[in-house]
């Protein structure tokens, strides 16, 4: 069953953001098991974002999260947001293509 996560955080460097997440593309090819992303921002709270990440199983997404470069990225995450970002594990029950 397909996995997504969607990661919730504020912040006021979403360059320093994206290019963390190039850096963890980069360094992550070929052995992450993410197979989509979207990031998005909050229109109604400024300085608000969320990803929306999505993983063929949580087995799958267990196995992305135990990645060096993973470990490295959520603690440089941190270090960027203002408060702890907030993680929504969600097993998909229904994906519709429209």
């Amino acid at each position: 069953m397909t996995f997504v996560q969607v990661i919730e955080y504020k912040t006021e460097h979403p360059e320093q953001m994206n290019d963390m997440m190039d850096r963890w593309l980069a360094e992550t090819q070929g052995r992450r098991t993410a197979t989509h992303a979207v990031l998005m921002s909050d229109r109604e709270r400024p300085g608000t974002y969320m990803e929306f990440v999505e993983f063929p199983s949580y087995e799958d997404a267990m196995r992305n999260s135990s990645l060096p470069e993973t470990d490295r990225f959520a603690k440089e995450m941190m270090a960027l947001c203002e408060g702890d970002p907030v993680f929504h594990n969600l097993e998909v029950m229904r994906d519709e293509r429209l």
